[in-house]
C-alpha cells in the first residue's frame, strides 16, 4: 500500500506490524514466545493508579477527570496501551478535511479526533497481536507461525448542554449519507473512502454503533477499517482500530471487545 494511498494514521499503525511479520517468517521459538508473555503479564499484573474509577453519569468531566477514566495499561491483560499518540498519530483537527462536510465526523473518529466542541477530551492507543500455527512451512520445512496485529485509536470526549448526544446524532446521519465513500484529508495525506457500511447497535452504554469503512489502497482489494462509537452520560468514546491483514485484503475482523468493553467499563 502506497503512502499517498493510506492516511498517515494507517501507515504509522502498521509500521511495527510489518517488522513482527518480517520476523515471523524466520519461524518461532516457543522460549521467547512463553519468555515475552511472562514478562507481559508481570508488568500488568499490578493496577495502575486509578484504574478502578469510573466518570460520573450526566456531567461533562474536565481533562484531569477523563485522564482517570481513559483506558489505561492496568485495564486490559492483552496487548500495549499508550497515553499519548505518537507524534506520528497525532493530527490537528483543523488538518482533517472531507469533500462532503455530512462525512466529516467518520474523519474525525478515523483520527482519534474529538466530534463537535467537547469541554474536554483526551487520546490513547492500544497496540496487540496473537500468533497462531501457519500452514505453511518456512523454505527449510521448518513450522511458521501467522501473526495477527491490530491496532486502536481512541478518543474519550466528554459534552456540556447535550453535545454528546448531537455528536452521535451527527454520526449516525454521516453513516447513511456517505455509503457510496467520499475523498477526505487528514494532515498532508489524501484518502479515499470507498464505502461505509454496518450501522450496528451496538448494546453498550446509553448509545452505541459500528461502522465499517473501506479504502482504497491501490490494490485490487480495499483495505477494511471499523469504528466503534459508545456514548455514556456526556461522554463520548470513540475507536478506529485497523487490522493489518484486513487492511491488505479487505476481510472481515473483529474489533478487540477487551479494549471496548475495558473503556465503557469505566465510564460509569
Amino acid at each position: 500500500m502506497s503512502s499517498t494511498a493510506v492516511r498517515r494514521t494507517v501507515l504509522a499503525a502498521f509500521a511495527a506490524a510489518l517488522a513482527l511479520l518480517a520476523t515471523a517468517c524466520g519461524g518461532s521459538s516457543d522460549g521467547d514466545s512463553a519468555a515475552g508473555d511472562g514478562k507481559a503479564k508481570a508488568e500488568q499484573s499490578a493496577p495502575a493508579e486509578g484504574a478502578e474509577e469510573s466518570a460520573p453519569a450526566g456531567k461533562a468531566l474536565t481533562a484531569e477527570e477523563l485522564e482517570k477514566v481513559a483506558l489505561a495499561q492496568a485495564d486490559v491483560k492483552n496487548g500495549e496501551v499508550a497515553t499519548e499518540l505518537s507524534a506520528d498519530d497525532q493530527v490537528a483537527k483543523d488538518r482533517i478535511s472531507a469533500d462532503d462536510q455530512a462525512c466529516l465526523p467518520l474523519v474525525h473518529v478515523q483520527g482519534a479526533v474529538a466530534q463537535g466542541e467537547p469541554a474536554a477530551d483526551v487520546q490513547r492507543s492500544w497496540q496487540g497481536q496473537s500468533e497462531s500455527p501457519s500452514e505453511s512451512k518456512g523454505p527449510d520445512g521448518q513450522d511458521m507461525t501467522d501473526i495477527d496485529v491490530n491496532k486502536i485509536m481512541l478518543n474519550v470526549a466528554s459534552y456540556a448542554d447535550g453535545g454528546a448526544e448531537e455528536a452521535m446524532a451527527g454520526l449516525k446521519a454521516a453513516v447513511e449519507k456517505c455509503a457510496d465513500g467520499f475523498d477526505a484529508t487528514v494532515g498532508g495525506d489524501r484518502m479515499r473512502v470507498t464505502k461505509v457500511s454496518g450501522l450496528d447497535r451496538l448494546k453498550a452504554g446509553d448509545e452505541g454503533l459500528t461502522v465499517d469503512i473501506g479504502v482504497a489502497t491501490g490494490e485490487d482489494t480495499d483495505g477494511l477499517m471499523k469504528l466503534v462509537v459508545v456514548r455514556k452520560g456526556a461522554t463520548l468514546a470513540t475507536f478506529s482500530a485497523v487490522n493489518l491483514s484486513s487492511m491488505m485484503t479487505g476481510a472481515q475482523f473483529e474489533v478487540p471487545a477487551e479494549v471496548v468493553d475495558a473503556q465503557v467499563a469505566k465510564l460509569g
